[in-house]
């Protein structure tokens, strides 16, 4: 499944990293847009060149079915903190409240992959949408918290691939080519 989730990692993670930069402005925003492209660019080759093929391939159809059952409630969620936060004026929560969502979507993932390893993203994402609707809450401008949230949200995901190439690498599971 994308070199064991990795290409998601490096995709949605960058997508994170976007929501950060777009708090810089000017020459800053394209050098940290530049970098997190290279960053996830970087995710993806090294999970292409090191993991095996099979790594990540399709899951049963039972597994695969309640992975998209997990996803396709996660995106409704995600749809309804975004219609919830607009209707309410608060849009400066629609970011930490979706990463709050996707952390808690790594829960049932854990259980279903039998990987244990998910809830640290789990944890990792829960606590940053936890703590952008801190600083939100607490009067922090939407530039602070698009740049907390975004940022932390891309290094927890980029971690979370990082450490799945290692894994597989220190396992011997390493290919031998593309």
């Amino acid at each position: 499944m994308f070199r064991a989730g990795v290409g998601f990692y490096a995709l949605f993670g960058f997508g994170w990293w976007l929501l950060g930069a777009s708090a810089t402005s000017g020459g800053a925003r394209i050098a940290v847009m530049i970098v997190g492209g290279a960053v996830a660019v970087g995710l993806m080759v090294a999970a292409r060149r090191l993991l095996p093929a099979s790594a990540g391939g399709p899951p049963p159809p039972d597994r695969r079915r309640r992975f998209f059952q997990i996803n396709a409630a996660q995106w409704v969620l995600i749809a309804g903190v975004a219609v919830a936060c607009g209707t309410l004026g608060v849009p400066e929560l629609v970011a930490p409240l979706i990463a709050l969502v996707v952390g808690l979507h790594f829960l049932p993932l854990a259980a279903v992959f039998a990987q244990p390893a998910l809830r640290v993203p789990a944890a990792l994402m829960s606590t940053v949408g936890v703590a952008g609707a801190a600083v939100a809450l607490g009067g922090g401008s939407g530039e602070s918290v698009r740049l907390m949230v975004g940022g932390l949200s891309a290094l927890s995901l980029w971690g979370t691939a990082v450490r799945t190439v290692a894994a597989a690498a220190a396992a011997g599971a390493v290919s031998s080519g593309p």
